[in-house]
């Protein structure tokens, strides 16, 4: 099971697409049950689920109001118990700001915050998310893994020799290891490093920030099919999806690294 945002969908996606390559006859079904949808190849009663969480922790109503429960994760986790193996990831959704804030208050302890630092708000929320794996997670039954930041490319500042403003337009990886892309998600992997260092259950980090950061080339841009033909005429900061990936494509190296994980302890 891939618990978090749509960079965890993503993964989950291209399990999936990699598990019908193997098997292509094999009869799936697919149930969709927001936030829960599971994948179902019936012939070997193996199940691939995706249950979005961004924050990992609770949002809970107050009032009319959408509260981010930086102490609180039952709810959520209540769906994660029976999973063979766990692979979450966070971060993204912490920062934003505006219209893409997907909460009105922070709540922990019985008080309510207008905002906080929010790495300090990460680092909380996260803590809870440990908690609940060290007194929840029977590691004997349950892998648990963690993947770290996926980077954005949506300043060609960040690479040499761009082709425009963002993603859109690049047709090949940064040459060597020359892209800044990864270091503005450096924050909360760093929050993510000291939270699985302080847990007593065996977490393993799937590292794919630094390759990722490579991969300028390999988002969707303008052909994620959101995008209006007038949008796609001029592709601007606004229409361009330089977060997510292409499928086929780098998501696809993800699942291998996880599946050498699994096997090669």
């Amino acid at each position: 099971m891939f618990v978090g945002d749509s960079l965890g969908r993503n993964q989950w996606e291209s399990l999936i697409c990699l598990l019908h390559a193997a098997a292509p006859q094999s009869p799936a079904q697919l149930v969709s049950a927001d936030p829960l949808y599971t994948y179902k190849f019936l012939e070997h009663e193996v199940t691939v689920s995706f249950y979005r969480a961004p924050y990992l922790v609770d949002i809970d109503v107050v009032q009319g109001k959408r509260v981010l429960m930086l102490d609180d994760i039952a709810e959520n986790a209540e769906a994660w118990r029976d999973a063979d193996v766990l692979s979450f990831n966070s971060g993204h959704w912490w920062t934003h700001t505006g219209t893409l804030q997907g909460w009105d208050y922070m709540g922990e302890s019985g008080r309510y915050f207008e905002d906080m630092d929010r790495m300090v708000a990460f680092q909380r929320g996260l803590t809870t998310w440990a908690n609940w794996v060290d007194l929840n997670v029977d590691p004997t039954k349950t892998r648990v893994f963690f993947q770290s930041m996926s980077p954005t490319h949506y300043s060609s500042k960040e690479w040499p020799n761009p082709v425009s403003k963002n993603c859109y337009g690049e047709t090949a990886p940064v040459a060597g290891i020359n892209s800044t892309a990864g270091q503005a998600s450096g924050q909360q992997d760093q929050v993510i490093q000291a939270v699985l260092r302080g847990m007593k259950s065996p977490v393993r980090l799937l590292d794919i920030t630094a390759m990722s950061a490579l991969r300028k080339d390999a988002h969707p841009s303008v052909y994620s099919g959101d995008f209006s033909p007038a949008q796609r005429a001029n592709p601007g900061a606004g229409s361009v999806d330089c977060s997510h990936w292409c499928l086929p494509g780098l998501p696809d190296t993800w699942n291998q690294l996880l599946y050498t994980l699994l096997f090669y302890k």
